[in-house]
């Protein structure tokens, strides 16, 4: 009796010191196999970016309008017009189809995986991110590219899932390490992404001595750089299958869920432990003690809700300036630009990308340890204002002095202040895991912040992209992007301030 009394007072008396020094090993066995399924995503959205502008141009969509670039390209990582409208918006709406069926579908897969396990959902968005690719290098019409892309986002649940099951291998000592990790495929992506994006599409044009009697591509002039992350999909498809375990620890076979369903028995059982939240809690926090997912309604806590908000107003912030950007270089100087061409576009994002990957690698579960994930993500959003302001001083630096020294710096101070922002996303994963009400519950969790995330990510591309348009029209203000963005940005400093110091001081109190 006195040996277990001293077990049960030892955490609550020394737990500082034994945070630090019972660190837990990283399971690389299993996350080496996450970092590269997160790779597959990466190249995915990565190699589109750079000719996204161009391939506006070729189709004809603006019919010759420069000022309508931006607004379409806004379309083409956004969303979807309205259903009523929806003639216009299949000619308008090609990535945007990929975010609008993720949003509706992202929930749904997320909380299956609580069920059926993370690997059958992984599968499934390995293989849907291949097939999706192959058609959009093969299609030739709208139609064809938001049927493409609809088709990837609707069935590509990785976006939430990959999340889940890093928390599903660590604990609280060695999450942050792991963190520090992910940016490696994003950086890798991001490197190779807008060099295969930028260097492969039109490969007839631009290398007629190796592809010039290519017929195909004469046809297809965006296959090749579409077909690289297909196939690298499907070799992830094959590691994922061959190579990862499951991470969930109790699952329930697709057929027996789908049964229990049909049959209105399967909602009773698991979810019963929901009449008695704080008791689901504690036995969910207690080691060796398997805890069920819990219904939808008993996740929407205020602290799900609280970091739900301040996640969505980042990614407010971060995908409108990451809409912006690209068309911002591509658009000529006098219109508001730097008259950069895709190969050009997509160096600088891929240079870039091995940046922010490097420091975060380095630096951020250090600067964890020293400040904390709640003044990390306070300071990431702050950095929000300079960088939004750095876009007018550096066209105007562009229309004095030309493509010089000065605006290549002002260019570097910008994506260097990225850096902070980006961090903001391992901080809020640390905000989502403390919490969820139980481990059970990991996926619905993290799915109800990625919805709401995504409806987001529809918003702000397309919102942000179509007012730099009209910024750049003549008679009206040229500001008016600007003015836009920076609502992003104190709005998410804003909520940023309603999350604690510390994921920790959540945990401790559930």
């Amino acid at each position: 009796m006195t040996t277990r009394q001293d077990d049960e007072e030892t955490p609550l008396l020394q737990q500082p010191d034994q945070l630090i020094a019972r660190t837990s090993p990283l399971p690389w066995d299993q996350f080496w196999i996450i970092l590269f399924l997160q790779l597959s995503d990466s190249l995915v959205v990565q190699t589109l970016a750079p000719f996204t502008p161009q391939l506006i141009r070729d189709i004809g969509v603006t019919n010759g309008d420069e000022s309508q670039v931006g607004h379409y390209v806004g379309i083409l990582v956004s969303t979807s017009q309205s259903f009523l409208s929806c003639v216009r918006s299949l000619y308008r709406s090609e990535q945007s189809s990929y975010y609008t069926a993720q949003a509706l579908t992202i929930l749904p897969w997320s909380q299956l995986s609580d069920h059926i396990g993370r690997k059958p959902v992984i599968l499934t968005a390995q293989f849907a991110m291949s097939i999706s690719m192959f058609s959009f290098g093969l299609s030739k019409n709208f139609v064809g590219l938001v049927v493409s892309r609809a088709f990837c986002g609707a069935f590509n649940g990785s976006n939430g899932v990959i999340k889940s099951m890093v928390m599903d291998i660590t604990d609280t000592t060695n999450l942050p390490k792991a963190f520090s990790y992910m940016p490696l495929p994003w950086m890798l992506g991001t490197l190779v992404g807008p060099l295969v994006g930028g260097s492969l599409s039109k490969p007839v044009d631009r290398f007629p001595d190796i592809f010039g009697r290519s017929i195909l591509l004469q046809i297809y002039p965006y296959l090749l750089p579409c077909a690289v992350p297909a196939i690298f999909a499907l070799v992830a498809w094959l590691v994922a299958y061959f190579c990862f375990k499951e991470s969930v620890s109790t699952t329930t076979p697709l057929w027996k869920l789908t049964k229990g369903r049909l049959l209105r028995q399967s909602n009773a059982k698991p979810f019963s432990p929901s009449r008695n939240a704080p008791a689901v809690c504690e036995v969910a926090n207690s080691e060796g003690v398997t805890s069920k997912p819990l219904p939808l309604c008993a996740l929407l806590t205020p602290k799900v809700l609280t970091v739900t908000t301040s996640y969505v107003t980042m990614t407010l912030l971060y995908m409108g300036f990451s809409s912006v950007l690209p068309v911002f270089y591509s658009t000529p100087i006098e219109l508001g630009g730097l008259s950069l061409d895709p190969p050009k576009i997509g160096a600088i994002l891929a240079v870039s990308g091995v940046a922010h990957g490097v420091f975060q690698l380095l630096f951020y579960a250090r600067l964890h340890d020293r400040f904390g994930a709640g003044a990390m993500h306070v300071t990431g959003v702050v950095s929000g204002i300079p960088i939004i302001i750095l876009f007018p001083v550096t066209n105007a630096l562009a229309r004095v002095h030309g493509l010089g020294l000065a605006v290549w710096l002002s260019v570097g101070v910008q994506l260097s202040l990225v850096t902070s922002l980006i961090m903001c996303y391992p901080c809020l994963v640390l905000f989502i895991r403390a919490a969820a009400p139980n481990r059970a519950s990991l996926g619905a969790t993290n799915g109800i912040v990625q919805l709401v995330v995504a409806g987001a990510k529809i918003i702000a591309p397309a919102s942000a992209a179509s007012v730099f348009s009209y910024s750049m029209q003549e008679g009206h203000d040229a500001w008016s992007i600007y003015y836009y963005l920076m609502a992003f940005a104190f709005l998410a400093v804003g909520t940023s301030l309603l999350l604690p110091r510390d994921p920790s001081l959540w945990e401790d109190h559930q």
